[in-house]
């Protein structure tokens, strides 16, 4: 997988505190939020934000980020899966 580094205030991470680097709260946030917009499907999501799919369920549980999830999204989490041998 490819990075890019990016500087951002450290108010951003303190503000979003989760008790984890900093490096993995982008991360998890920038996964989120593309999740939330729909230009993610769960599993996706999960995937980028380094987090198994339970994980990532919690995660966006606890941020009031309904899953809004169809048998699209199943499908698409399918094809994931397949790819990653699970």
């Amino acid at each position: 997988m490819s990075t890019v580094q990016v500087e951002l205030p450290i108010e951003l991470l303190e503000l979003s505190a989760t008790g984890e680097g900093p490096d993995q709260a982008a991360r998890h946030i920038m996964a989120l939020e593309l999740f939330r917009e729909g230009r993610a499907t769960l599993g996706k999501a999960a995937e980028l934000a380094g987090l198994s799919v339970e994980q990532f369920m919690d995660f966006s549980s606890r941020r009031e980020v309904p899953l809004n999830y169809g048998l699209e999204d199943l499908e698409a989490d399918r094809v994931v899966a397949k790819t990653l041998g699970l």
